[in-house]
């Protein structure tokens, strides 16, 4: 088997700009960039979450992409790993991100909360417990 050295998740916005700007302020991503046309349409951004890349497409029927608030739903979302769970949905919820379930606890061992972005994408951020042996 080849060996995977990255996977990149790709998310459709509608509006890619204002989706990459929400993404730092609310979530606390860094920039990666944002591509525009000639005409300055962004069709292309990137977000970091410390290492890690996350990509925002545009809508495009011709690839099939779809934005979750034209579809209705959304059918996937990512999971965060962040060093103070509590503190990050405070700050998420203050600038404007829609928060589907407050943090808490899990059975599997992290400390957890849902939001939604501007667009609908689902988001979990999460932190591990500590356990005391």
């Amino acid at each position: 088997m080849e060996t995977v050295h990255r996977v990149i998740p790709v998310l459709v916005y509608e509006n890619i700009a204002a989706a990459h700007d929400f993404l730092i302020e609310a979530f606390g991503f860094a920039s990666g960039s944002i591509h525009r046309t000639a005409e300055g349409n962004a069709v292309h951004a990137e977000v970091r979450a410390g290492d890690f890349a996350i990509w925002l497409h545009r809508v495009t029927a011709e690839h099939h992409m779809a934005a979750p608030g034209s579809l209705g739903f959304c059918s996937s979302g990512l999971v965060v790993h962040v060093e103070n769970v509590d503190a990050h949905c405070q700050r998420a919820r203050s600038r404007g991100a829609r928060v589907e379930s407050e943090p808490r606890a899990m059975p599997y061992g992290q400390r957890e909360y849902e939001a939604r972005d501007l667009e609908g994408h689902r988001w979990w951020f999460a932190s591990p417990m500590r356990t005391t042996a």
